[in-house]
């Protein structure tokens, strides 16, 4: 796992292929993040399929809980499989933008 941060968000990258055993090590390590924006950059894995990456789902609703964004980076999946609430993106470029967004959100109230 590779991590590095780009002002206020923290990207976090799988250094292996293997989705199940990144999701098992970010897990534990999640409360590190509580308090930053999580971009999980997952997009040289190729095509994933939707039921993998929802393995990330219950770390995306308890770090959305603490008003922070939790955006995964996928290259090829059916993006609209997802739910509304879980926010996947094709680029790093598209994530930072909603990272963003989401910000300002929080800023005016919403």
């Amino acid at each position: 796992m590779k991590v590095s941060a780009k002002g206020h968000t923290t990207i976090i990258k799988d250094s292996k292929d293997d989705l199940v055993a990144f999701v098992a090590k970010l897990t534990p390590e999640i409360n590190t993040f509580k308090s930053q924006n999580l971009l999980i950059d997952l997009h040289h894995y190729g095509a994933v399929e939707v039921k993998d990456i929802l393995l990330l789902q219950p770390i995306s609703k308890s770090h959305k809980k603490n008003k922070k964004s939790f955006v995964i980076v996928v290259s090829a999946t059916d993006f609209n499989a997802f739910p509304d609430s879980f926010t996947v993106v094709p680029s790093v470029l598209e994530a930072h933008d909603i990272i963003e967004m989401e910000e300002i959100e929080r800023d005016l109230g919403f």
